[in-house]
């Protein structure tokens, strides 16, 4: 009997094991996911940390904490009330004075785009549209901005689409049908954009080998890219409605607008709207995202092939000695982590 019970009691040991490195192979925690500063619970998403630690079913002892010193921007806990201040003032952003771009670009002024290595590697792109088609559903580019990594213009210019405008969609963008009259080519601002965007070599260069490249940060990028007939390689592109840790619970897109207003602290797309103020925003989030201090790992991918015999079955002893939290570490994020280009 007192046999037959130790066999079930390694029996059981066994299965548990197995579990935690079931769990390491599905649920992907690494140091790259949004964790809790106060109980250290691995979160997918920043919205699903928000929901620990805020509402609407936040964890008690966490909660109240976080609303002693805890910044409701990046949802970071600070040791005291000053330090939380001293912070603010650094966390929350202004929304950008764009008044007098606007004015120039009323005027139809357009830039020329120049290679210039200054401006950093990461460009924000962000497009406005009118409507085409019967009904005025079908989007057609008409106004397109590029932003550098110190939110300065690269490249403003009117589009003129390459389909009769039947809808331009003033109350949203200020549009004019004189402001297009005039405007640049569909193609010729597309292939200004490639261009600069490809660093002057051909896109199929591009794919094989991206170290001259610039990476391209943007808000719903698909959509920009199919309405400017532009190709780029996936690699290269941030977009912020599909990372994961700015994505909501559910695993759905967050508007730019409520990103802005949570993660930046300042509201935007009020009235009629800029892309030079959707440019600025994407680049916020992503340089802030891009600046996580996170552990460096070797290895950091759950794709990468040094990763994928982690679990061999000669360190089954190796892995019993392991705490959970131990085991943990050894898991790889199923997803690019954005610090990995601050490297």
């Amino acid at each position: 009997m007192e046999g037959r019970n130790k066999c079930a009691a390694c029996f059981r040991q066994f299965n548990k094991m197995e579990h935690l490195v079931e769990h390491m192979r599905i649920s992907y925690h690494s140091v790259h996911e949004p964790m809790c500063g106060i109980c250290r619970k691995h979160c997918r998403s920043f919205e699903s940390l928000r929901e620990h630690l805020i509402g609407p079913l936040p964890k008690v002892d966490c909660e109240r904490i976080f609303k002693d010193r805890g910044c409701d921007l990046c949802l970071t806990i600070f040791s005291s009330r000053n330090a939380l201040w001293a912070h603010r003032s650094t966390c929350q952003f202004s929304r950008p004075n764009n008044a007098i771009l606007y004015r120039m670009a009323s005027l139809g002024i357009q830039d020329e785009l120049r290679i210039d290595s200054s401006r950093g590697k990461a460009v924000a792109l962000a497009c406005k549209m009118v409507g085409g088609g019967s009904d005025g559903s079908l989007d057609l580019c008409a106004r397109v901005c590029l932003v550098d990594e110190y939110e300065r213009i690269i490249f403003h210019a009117y589009v003129k689409p390459t389909l009769p405008v039947t809808n331009y969609r003033y109350e949203s963008t200020g549009i004019r049908p004189e402001f297009l009259r005039d405007a640049m080519p569909l193609k010729q601002v597309s292939r200004k954009i490639q261009d600069y965007l490809c660093n002057g070599e051909p896109i199929w260069q591009i794919r094989s080998r991206s170290g001259r490249a610039r990476i391209l940060v943007g808000h719903g990028l698909d959509h920009d890219l199919k309405c400017l007939e532009l190709e780029y390689p996936p690699m290269l592109i941030r977009d912020t409605a599909k990372y994961p840790p700015l994505m909501k619970t559910s695993k759905l897109s967050n508007s730019l607008k409520y990103l802005t207003k949570a993660y930046l602290g300042y509201d935007t797309q009020t009235g009629i709207q800029d892309p030079y103020e959707d440019c600025v925003g994407t680049m916020r989030l992503y340089t802030r995202m891009r600046s996580l201090a996170h552990r460096t790992q070797d290895y950091p991918l759950a794709t990468d092939p040094q990763n994928r015999n982690n679990y061999a079955s000669w360190r089954q002893t190796e892995l019993e000695r392991m705490s959970p939290e131990n085991l943990l570490e050894l898991s790889r994020s199923d997803y690019y982590c954005w610090c990995l280009d601050s490297n």
